[in-house]
């Protein structure tokens, strides 16, 4: 395994989106064409719900593992301005779509969504609803830092319909929590926890991350043992991924040689799926643990598991659509990111303007790759259609695989290609031999964080 890790160790992409941002045709995309895709997509499945990622940006200290989009700053007056300009732009969206949609999924994503007190949390979300039908079986789900959510936070969302709290825990270890900048102690974690349940959350998450600076096999395995007493319905135990090339990213905290190898990262992953399997965790998809009771279980079982922006989610919808800063949506014809600067933001939808700044509209061959991709994911294995050969380099896929498939990561049979139980450590290796962009424009600068 150490030989496969060693070679398939490379740059790769998480495949949130295919084709992925770095890949997208700017040149030939518009607002335009974005709201076309957005009614178009809408208007084919009326009834059958949105999804909702809200981007909440503010935290009030830099993690320094973290690569997401985030304003540091501790001027709780922010917040309210900022809610109101989020509920314009769904004012902006409901008025193109001509009627209040159906929500299906709500998330609320930074950042740090728990920055914001409960009273602003619960106006945002009833804002939303004003313009919007929750439905029946809805969704609603928030990440909490597990030093700031209050009781009363999770009251006040679960009031408005929030069953599903994710929690970043990260690592307990206190030499790694020092070196990222994120220090918790495990009776926060289990506070919240814990309060969680009392208040009738029916999904409780924790996020937890191998490969982190100065991190040992025993902070991971302790730190397993740890989450394991507070049993989470759901368990993400991410590769920490190290892009600090990137554009206002905060991983600047620590030195390279402070990251464990790749051969020591990959036993961190071995022991940990080993440990959550063993306490009784089903392995869903890349990253992703639940217990047999969670829906995102009983999703990946009855094959309506689903990969977007948001992660895994336990069922599709056509139409989702980002709002806040930095956000994207996904039109599945398109998608579309809005600007990353707040006070650009706030000017462009003051003005009526949907604040998009770049996007891309799928051409057919970009559909049929996204789904195989999916698929692969979601359900580790596709099988490509005759008609869909016709409209990929089907051949050029296989030869990409060949290797792949000579390590025993895949079988192929006809048309059917399925990862093997040896392969799934390697799904996003194996997803990159679909990925036709990349092999026809090999990147010339360090775009991705590791695959292993």
């Amino acid at each position: 395994m150490c030989k496969l890790v060693q070679k398939y160790n490379v740059p790769g992409p998480r495949y949130t989106s295919y084709p992925t941002v770095p890949y997208w045709d700017l040149e030939n995309f518009s607002g335009k064409l974005w709201k076309s895709s957005v009614l178009k997509a809408f208007q084919e499945d009326p009834e059958g719900g949105i999804s909702l990622y809200i981007h909440l940006p503010f935290c009030e200290s830099m993690c320094t593992f973290c690569g997401c989009h985030k304003r540091i700053t501790k001027r709780h007056e922010l917040e309210l301005p900022y809610i109101k300009t989020v509920l314009k732009e769904w004012k902006l969206y409901t008025q193109l779509l001509g009627t209040k949609p159906l929500i299906k999924e709500l998330h609320l994503g930074g950042g740090t969504p728990t920055f914001f007190s409960p009273e602003n949390l619960k106006l945002l979300v009833e804002g939303i609803l004003r313009n919007g039908k929750k439905a029946e079986n809805a969704q609603f789900s928030f990440e909490g830092h597990p030093n700031n959510t209050t009781k009363k936070h999770l009251q006040a969302l679960f009031d408005v319909g929030f069953r599903r709290v994710c929690l970043g825990v990260q690592d307990y270890s206190p030499v790694v929590q020092k070196a990222i900048n994120r220090v918790q102690p495990f009776e926060n974690v289990k506070n919240v926890t814990e309060w969680a349940r009392e208040i009738g959350y029916t999904s409780v998450g924790h996020d937890i991350i191998y490969g982190l600076p100065f991190q040992t096999l025993e902070d991971v395995k302790q730190t397993i043992v740890k989450t394991n007493a507070l049993k989470p319905d759901r368990i993400a135990f991410y590769s920490y991924a190290h892009v600090p090339w990137m554009k206002g990213n905060g991983q600047r905290g620590f030195k390279e040689e402070n990251l464990p190898s790749s051969s020591e990262k990959k036993k961190q992953y071995e022991l940990g799926k080993k440990m959550l399997t063993d306490f009784g965790y089903k392995d869903v998809g890349m990253d992703h643990f639940a217990l047999p009771t969670d829906n995102l279980y009983s999703a990946l079982l009855n094959g309506t598991l689903h990969r977007n922006f948001m992660g895994y989610t336990p069922s599709k919808t056509k139409l989702m659509i980002g709002l806040g800063v930095s956000s994207i949506g996904d039109s599945w014809y398109g998608f579309a990111q809005n600007v990353k600067s707040i006070e650009e933001y706030e000017h462009l939808v003051e003005h009526g303007v949907l604040p998009i700044f770049r996007g891309h509209a799928l051409t057919l061959e970009d559909q049929t790759i996204r789904k195989h991709i999916l698929n692969l994911m979601c359900q580790f294995k596709t099988e490509v259609t005759q008609e869909e050969k016709e409209l990929i380099d089907f051949d050029k896929i296989i030869e990409n695989l060949s290797e792949l498939h000579s390590d025993g990561l895949v079988t192929i049979e006809a048309n059917t290609i399925s990862v093997t139980k040896k392969g799934r450590p390697f799904i996003r290796n194996i997803s990159m031999a679909f990925d036709l962009k990349l092999h026809r424009k090999k990147p010339e600068t360090r775009l991705f964080s590791m695959t292993v």
